[in-house]
Parts: C-alpha cells; sequence; structure tokens
C-alpha cells in the first residue's frame, strides 16, 4: 500500500519533467561605433563593426503555471490584448511573489541601484500587461527600453543591463 502514493508522486514528477524548461535565447551584439563607444544591443549593428555576440539561452526561469498560462493566452485573443501595448521605455519587471528567480533578480537590482517598476503577474493586470508585451512562459521577465529577457543570472543581467551603465 506505500508503494502506490510513491509511484504517484514518481509519475507527477515525470510528467512535469516530460514539459521541460521552454527554450527561450536573448542575442546581445557588442560593438564599437563610429565615435569609438561600446555599444550593445538586440539588433546586428549597422555601421559599427562588431565586436561580440553574446547569447543566453535557457537562463533560469519559473514557469507559470497551466491556469496562468491559459489566462494569459485567453488575455492575447482578447479584444483588449489585440491592442498590444508598445514595449516599455523604462525599466519593468514582471515578477511573482512565489518565484525565487524573481527575488533573486530583485535583490540584483536593488544591489546594482536600478529603479525599476514591478508587475505582479499574478493579478489580473498583471496577467493582461505580460499578455500584451508577448511574455514568455516564464519569470522574472525583465524589460529595459522596449528590449526583454526572461529569466536570471547575474551575468546574463550585467550584460543586458551594460547600455544603462
Amino acid at each position: 500500500m506505500r508503494l502506490l502514493p510513491i509511484f504517484v508522486v514518481l509519475l507527477a514528477s515525470a510528467a512535469s519533467a516530460a514539459d521541460g524548461p521552454t527554450a527561450t535565447t536573448t542575442t546581445l551584439y557588442k560593438s564599437i561605433g563610429p565615435d569609438g563607444r561600446t555599444i550593445y544591443s538586440d539588433v546586428p549593428p549597422p555601421q559599427a563593426r562588431e565586436s561580440k555576440t553574446l547569447t543566453f539561452r535557457n537562463l533560469p526561469a519559473s514557469p507559470l503555471s497551466a491556469e496562468t498560462l491559459a489566462y494569459i493566452e485567453q488575455l492575447r485573443q482578447s479584444a483588449d490584448s489585440r491592442a498590444s501595448a508598445p514595449p516599455p521605455r523604462d525599466t519593468v519587471l514582471f515578477s511573482a511573489k512565489w518565484c525565487g528567480f524573481c527575488r533573486q533578480a530583485k535583490a540584483y537590482l536593488a544591489a546594482k541601484g536600478i529603479g525599476y517598476r514591478e508587475v505582479d503577474i499574478d493579478t489580473n493586470e498583471g496577467k493582461l500587461a505580460y499578455a500584451q508585451l508577448g511574455g514568455n512562459n516564464g519569470v522574472p521577465q525583465l524589460f529595459v527600453n522596449g528590449r526583454g529577457l526572461t529569466g536570471f543570472t547575474a551575468s546574463a543581467y550585467d550584460a543586458f543591463l551594460q547600455p544603462r551603465k
């Protein structure tokens, strides 16, 4: 009789592992501008010579629940969401209270003295904003001057936030 609960736990673990993490990729280009300044951008440099391309894949992120993802998808397809919002021009962090990576991202931003607006994706307003901006399947998701990055590692944030410094 004790084997049945263990089997159920193992089966549930295997099912959630089969879903796996969502593949996300962010590419940043480091180049030297005509004036000699270093430029970081998510678009290849048109006139500057490229010096380095930085690619971040599968940064650690907390996946959203199936219920939340379904609701966000409904919002994307609704009339409210069709008029999608332009990417924010300030620094915005989509997060959730239950997300460990979100806490790490907030601590990182606080330690660096970077101001940001936090949007809780567990609220209806947060889900709508997340849907309008085309949020991925996980949090944290950081937007800076219209560019987005899903997940958190200190090195990825260092490179992503470099243009702000």
